[in-house]
């Protein structure tokens, strides 16, 4: 019998708002049983595959970071005079961070697992440069053997650590992450939800959203059951997450009416509150020979790296956002990228509308193409200038130092909060 047109987007519309029902418009972790647009029930012979979603899984090691409008650049004097730090206001999503840096034993897992699942050539280049510690005219030599491996050191931040070999790490970090939630999930077997019962032969909601193909418990994008990948921060989000201005922030009042020169209140290194008042709150170089303070009143009391978890976290519950150690970020450098980059989500991946040809390095008369990357956050070698979140400074991607490592980073999937 054939309905007139008219009959049937009634009788769609029907479906449609049954399909809302009692438990209200659909969403994300409750699609409704039917589609909302054209009626078809999902996960059925004619209709869409639609995966049973509950939520984003967690990531090991994660902080999220709620985002919002910031004003990026200099907070301090320019003291360099390289002017690549003017102020800027723009917009970043919110995503997560790892609440401290990667340290060397993390390091060490990384290289366990390579080292029987890779081949033998890129095990080694994945060995940190250790050598960085060796200077000539220091006894640094017990560093160049035992930071990284002695078990002291095991929560020391990873040194020696290229910006290229810290992006395949987070490559290698994202694959070891999904497959030990896709292990756990294949081994439950009730519940539903994102790692829940295995899917009969045949059961359409059991392959990818958009098809009616099985996949037991095969983990995809469109099932939500991965998560999305992990990778260095951009440094706008690295700048952002260490300004934590959500500590300064009134409920209710939407204008940022104070700044931060560091990542915490006030306009010194020292702690002005409580018990701890006077202690300084990050491991950096107080001024010319002076790392840590005198014997019996040590202060940042870290000589050169220290435990990762040292000093009070920032407002977002990061650790060491100023001073421990560098760390890399994903953006190409460039002197002008804060007048370049878009205000939403500023990122610079390679030399457009600024490019390498136009900086002499063939001739000596700069370093600057598009294989050097950002560095932020200040170290134990640094003065208390480099502390401050806008500062900034770059190196070659394939090189190393005692003085940077990292941290990783990844998207808020699905949500502007």
């Amino acid at each position: 019998m054939n309905f007139p047109n008219y009959l049937r987007l009634a009788v769609v519309g029907l479906v449609t708002l049954a399909s809302c029902g009692k438990g209200g418009p659909p969403t994300a972790t409750k699609p409704g049983k039917y589609s909302s647009t054209t009626g078809i029930e999902y996960n059925t012979e004619k209709g869409m595959a639609v995966a049973n979603f509950k939520k984003v899984p967690e990531g090991p090691g994660l902080i999220f970071i709620e985002g919002g409008r910031t004003v990026l650049g200099s907070q301090s004097e320019d003291v360099t005079m390289t002017h690549d730090n003017i102020e800027r206001t723009v917009t970043i999503a919110s995503f997560y961070m790892d609440e401290a840096e990667v340290a060397n034993i993390h390091w060490l897992e990384y290289l366990h697992f390579i080292r029987t699942d890779s081949t033998e050539e890129f095990y080694r280049s994945a060995l940190p440069d250790t050598t960085v510690w060796a200077r000539d005219l220091s006894f640094n030599d017990p560093y160049v053997t035992y930071y990284l491996r002695y078990p002291g050191f095991r929560y020391f931040p990873v040194v020696g650590v290229s910006w290229l070999q810290a992006d395949d790490y987070c490559t290698w970090r994202t694959a070891k992450v999904n497959e030990r939630l896709a292990t756990e999930g294949s081994s439950k077997s009730s519940g539903g939800g994102l790692f829940g019962r295995k899917k009969k032969s045949g059961d359409a909601a059991a392959g990818a959203e958009g098809t009616n193909s099985s996949g037991g418990d095969t983990p995809t994008i469109e099932k939500g059951n991965v998560l999305p990948n992990y990778r260095l921060p951009t440094e706008a989000e690295w700048e952002y997450a260490a300004q934590a201005l959500v500590g300064t922030q009134e409920v209710g009042n939407e204008n940022q009416e104070e700044k931060r020169i560091y990542p915490w209140d006030g306009k010194t290194t020292r702690n002005a509150y409580g018990r701890k008042q006077g202690q300084f709150l990050a491991n950096f170089k107080r001024g010319r020979g002076d790392y840590a303070g005198i014997a019996g009143s040590l202060n940042d009391g870290a000589m050169i790296t220290e435990y990762i978890y040292s000093y009070p976290p920032n407002d977002y519950g990061l650790y060491n956002m100023a001073g421990n150690v560098n760390e890399w970020v994903q953006d190409v450098y460039r002197p002008l990228s804060y007048q370049d980059v878009e205000d939403l989500n500023p990122f610079r991946r390679n030399g457009v509308a600024d490019p390498a040809d136009k900086y002499d390095k063939k001739g000596y008369q700069s370093l600057i193409d598009d294989h050097v990357r950002v560095y932020k956050g200040g170290s134990w070698r640094d003065v208390a200038y480099w502390l401050s979140p806008g500062t900034r400074r770059f190196m070659a991607e394939d090189s190393a130092t005692a003085t940077i490592g990292f941290r990783c980073a990844m998207i808020n999937a699905g949500s502007n909060k």
